[in-house]
């Protein structure tokens, strides 16, 4: 488990994370949300270790990880939103660059490249950007990883591609892992995140599991103006509005629509999932 306490962050003097709390649990894939600048990138790197707190913590099974104790980086992977374009052959890089993971497993990397259709035996620096991010992709889920950190990995991706990476990530990843993406595609991944964590400027203004938000919210796809509506969005499919959920009954996240909501009613939004 990795437990997140009064964390804060900043840049010189700009501020972009103060007093985070959160725990994020084994057997989840988070989904990050938030604007462009809140620090959705900041925070990802914290939890990796590539940057270190300037006050709180950060706890991962036990172990800071800005100290980069081995045991903690082989269980661990971050996949930044560029990646590299390494000058060897996919099959050369997963051969030379896997042993740092223990769990590497070099035959699922293999397969998760004929599974994304992209050629091992090309080099990575020849690559379109989108081959190179599932080359990625493929090397990442292949370490096997008790705890993975993904800065936009649908972003490059053709709508074949992003059909592939959550059939991926549901497939080849352990129920015991705790995994973070961080997205502004929330489309291309609806369907595999959750919970849900929305970050606002030196704020988290909600993280809670879909059951939970479906148990505080309704979103309602009908036509009658809701007189408590927090969002009401008319879309060509039909009207959707999202309010309070006060009868209990069950409804499907929206998740646009919830993100809306959340940042248009953030007082009320805070108080309802306090």
């Amino acid at each position: 488990m990795i437990t997140v306490k009064d964390l804060s962050f900043s840049y010189g003097s700009k501020g972009v994370l103060k007093n985070i709390n959160m725990e994020l649990k084994g057997g989840n894939i988070y989904g990050l949300l938030g604007e462009n600048g809140v620090g959705k990138t900041t925070l990802l790197t914290l939890l990796c270790g590539l940057k270190k707190p300037q006050t709180g913590s950060i706890i991962t099974d036990g172990r800071a990880p800005f100290d980069r104790q081995p045991s903690l980086l082989a269980e661990q992977f971050y996949l930044p939103d560029e990646v590299s374009p390494m000058p060897c052959k996919a099959l050369d890089f997963g051969k030379e660059t896997g042993v740092h993971w223990p769990q590497f497993d070099f035959n699922k990397y293999l397969t998760l490249l004929q599974e994304f259709e992209v050629d091992a035996t090309q080099r990575m620096d020849s690559m379109s950007s989108g081959q190179l991010k599932k080359t990625w992709i493929a090397f990442a889920l292949a370490c096997n990883a008790r705890h993975y950190f993904m800065d936009e990995p649908t972003n490059g991706l053709d709508i074949p591609s992003k059909s592939q990476f959550r059939k991926a990530i549901m497939k080849y990843t352990s129920d015991e892992s705790a995994i973070v993406i961080s997205t502004h595609q929330v489309r291309d991944l609806e369907e595999i995140i959750d919970p849900i964590i929305i970050l606002d400027k030196k704020d988290v203004l909600l993280n809670a599991s879909l059951q939970t938000i479906t148990q505080k919210l309704f979103f309602d796809y009908g036509s009658q103006l809701h007189p408590e509506a927090l969002y009401l969005e008319n879309t060509p499919s039909g009207a959707i509005q999202v309010y309070p959920n006060t009868s209990g009954e069950e409804s499907k996240v929206n998740l646009e629509a919830l993100f809306n909501a959340v940042h248009s009613h953030k007082d009320v939004i805070k108080a309802l999932f306090a």
